[in-house]
Order: C-alpha cells, then sequence, then structure tokens
C-alpha cells in the first residue's frame, strides 16, 4: 500500500492538522463573519480572494449562505425563526447537529433573499465556489491521499468535523448556554473563556452580539482575540482596512451634577455596559433582600433559581405562570419592587424611538434624582458612577 509522498513523524501529523484546521478558522471569523456578515473591515482582492479558495477548499461552504444565515441568527436571536439557538432547540441539538441546522436554513430562500446581499456574486462564486461547492473537498481528499498515504483520509476527516463541531456545535451552542458575560445584551450570549485563539476568537461571544459591527471582538485587559490579531497583520501589510471596533467605556474623575446630550449619548451607546454594571452594583441589594423573604416563598427551587437571576434577564424571557408568580414575591417587597422597575426605567430611555433628544436628556435626569432619593444605598451610587460616563 502506497504510503504517499510526504512521510512525516506521528506530531508532524498533528501539528499539520492543527495549522491547517486554524487557517480554517481564521478564515471564518476574519472572511466570512466579521468582513462579509458584519462588515466591520474591508479586505483586499488578494485576501479576499484566499479566503474564499481556501474555505472552498476545506469546509465546502457558500459564503452567501453562511452570511444570512448569521444576520438572521442576529436578527431573530432567541426566537423561534433563529437558525440555531440553543434556547428553542436544545444545547445537545446545536452542540451535535449543528451543521444540520446550518444545511436545513440554507435551503430557504427566504433567508437567503432577504439576508444575503452584498456577498460576493462574480464568476468564481457562480460556476465555481457555490456551484461546485463539493468539489474542493474532493479535491483536498485527493490531495491528501497522494501526499501522505491512507492516513491521508484521516487527517481529511479530521478537518471535515473541525469547523462543524467547533463554528457551528461550539459557538452556536455553548456560545448561547454557557460562560460569562460582559454586556447584558437581549439575548443569551456569553463568552466562554476570555482567550479566543483555538476557534479564532470567536469564543468571546457577548462581546461580539454588544456590539456586532466591532472587528475587535476583545474588551476587557484580560481577554485576547487572536482574530484581531491576525487582522491587525493584514491591515500592516496593506491586506485589511478596520471600519469599526466597539467603543471603549470613559470614565469621568466626578459626576456631572446633572443630565445632558453628552451623557445621553454615553449611556445610549454603552447601554449593555450599564446594564450590567446596574446588576453587579445592586447584585448584593437584590440577594439580601431574597434570602429575607425565601422562608416564606411559594415557589419551588427551580422558580427561586430564576428569581435570583432576574436581575440579570429580561422579564419576557420567563414564561408567563413563572413570570407571574415571580412577580407576586417581588412586590412582596419595596426593595425589590425599586430595583426591578429602575431597571426597566433605564432600558426605556434608549428604547424610546419617538421621544427627542432633550426628553430623553430630561427622562435621564429623573431617573438619576429618583435613584438617588431611593433610599437604597447601592442604586444611589450607582447614579453617581451613571453620570460619570463620557
Amino acid at each position: 500500500m502506497s504510503q504517499g509522498v510526504w512521510h512525516l513523524p506521528w506530531w508532524g501529523y498533528v501539528v499539520m492538522v492543527l495549522a491547517t484546521t486554524h487557517v480554517t478558522i481564521a478564515a471564518v471569523t476574519i472572511f466570512l463573519h466579521r468582513h462579509q456578515a458584519h462588515r466591520a473591515l474591508d479586505l483586499h482582492p488578494i485576501a479576499s480572494h484566499f479566503f474564499r479558495f481556501w474555505l472552498w477548499l476545506t469546509t465546502g461552504m457558500v459564503t452567501k449562505e453562511w452570511a444570512a444565515i448569521h444576520r438572521k441568527h442576529h436578527a431573530k436571536c432567541e426566537t423561534q425563526d433563529d437558525p440555531h439557538s440553543p434556547q428553542i432547540y436544545g444545547i445537545r441539538k446545536v452542540l451535535l447537529e449543528g451543521t444540520e441546522l446550518y444545511r436545513a436554513e440554507s435551503k430557504n430562500t427566504e433567508t437567503m433573499r432577504r439576508y444575503g446581499h452584498g456577498t460576493p456574486d462574480d464568476w468564481l462564486e457562480r460556476h465555481v465556489y457555490a456551484k461546485h461547492s463539493a468539489a474542493g473537498l474532493t479535491i483536498l481528499l485527493l490531495l491528501e491521499l497522494a501526499l501522505f498515504g491512507p492516513i491521508g483520509a484521516t487527517l481529511w476527516a479530521v478537518q471535515m468535523l473541525w469547523i462543524p463541531f467547533f463554528a457551528a456545535g461550539v459557538v452556536n451552542g455553548l456560545g448561547h448556554y454557557w460562560g460569562y458575560r460582559n454586556f447584558q445584551s437581549t439575548d443569551t450570549s456569553t463568552n466562554i473563556v476570555p482567550w479566543g485563539i483555538l476557534i479564532g476568537g470567536e469564543e468571546l461571544h457577548n462581546n461580539h452580539h454588544a456590539y456586532a459591527t466591532s472587528a475587535k471582538l476583545s474588551n476587557k485587559w484580560y481577554e485576547f482575540d487572536i482574530g484581531w490579531l491576525y487582522i491587525r497583520v493584514l491591515a500592516a501589510l496593506g491586506l485589511a482596512s478596520v471600519k469599526k471596533i466597539a467603543p471603549r467605556v470613559r470614565k469621568l474623575p466626578t459626576a456631572k451634577p446633572s443630565c445632558d446630550h453628552e451623557l445621553l449619548q454615553a449611556v445610549i451607546t454603552h447601554r449593555y455596559d450599564v446594564l450590567a454594571r446596574y446588576a453587579a452594583a445592586l447584585k448584593g441589594t437584590w440577594r439580601a433582600e431574597l434570602r429575607a423573604l425565601r422562608a416564606r416563598a411559594a415557589h419551588g427551587a427551580e422558580e427561586w433559581r430564576k428569581l435570583k437571576g432576574w436581575l440579570h434577564r429580561d422579564a419576557n424571557d420567563l414564561p408567563e405562570i413563572v413570570r407571574s408568580r415571580l412577580s407576586e414575591t417581588v412586590q412582596s417587597s419595596r426593595v425589590l419592587t425599586t430595583v426591578l422597575s429602575m431597571r426597566e426605567d433605564l432600558t426605556q430611555i434608549w428604547s424610546r424611538s419617538s421621544a427627542s433628544r432633550d426628553q430623553l436628556v430630561r427622562q435621564l435626569d429623573d431617573w438619576c434624582k429618583r435613584a438617588e432619593a431611593s433610599g437604597i444605598q447601592a442604586l444611589e451610587q450607582f447614579s453617581h458612577r451613571l453620570r460619570c460616563y463620557a
């Protein structure tokens, strides 16, 4: 049996697979995700064509399908129309069968029509990459068999499983199920780990959902996005141009005495950070009041657990029967009622599209005054910190 023309030690095959799959991951996050789906950066034709060819060779994914499905995920996140939400399909389904969900949605012509605009439509895309999407995979298999012999089939199989599991499964599944959150976005997105290396930075999924059009996915000082590193290298070589990154939170040394248009804009821009800091600031007050009420709580342990996390979630995310029971418990405490209602009033400031900017400034100023007159120390302190946003 032929052993191929390229003989490597066992660790050489491991390195080769890790290197090629990492290039594929980089192509997905830089080209498909940040460039095509969200237009967070522009790519030079040389870089763009390389990524298209590499993805055709190693994944068979069609650019228009991937971009359209991902855009729909953002537009319909955590709803019945979300193509791959673990909140709808279950974590096991998305983690292990994410590719099947992707294929099913790719056949939805309405999704392609509505969300697939602006993707490549040149001769290569129409006659090669999209028309013969499986041909690249066949070429890669034959190439690896010729180079490495029978073990080439194993290497090819690992490469074929890499993206479906990590991109379609881990990011879409665990990225909406388990991890930590920097921002209280309106979905369940999480950062899986703070070091985005294995999946090219896509591990920082909550950061991405908070600022979807940012070319940089890391946000905190301890987070690392290797995809952003590659983008900076491409930019230095003249092969990429960054269009937008997430705004950095900036604070004034002292709180403004009253709200103005600049403060309003800062609060709206950093609304997900504001909500995250609100939850963190009121966490101790919320839990202390819950402990005081727990003895006479009428609901079970599972509903109690949901009540503990209610400060971090939109009440509309809970089933009606659970929301009704928990609402009764909250209403039995002035502190819980105030903390929760103030959170809802705060979100209304950036949700009222019909209000003028002057009206919103007055509403924000009124919110701060009510917070500082609430008699709840943590709420008063948060109001002072809110007026430091710049």
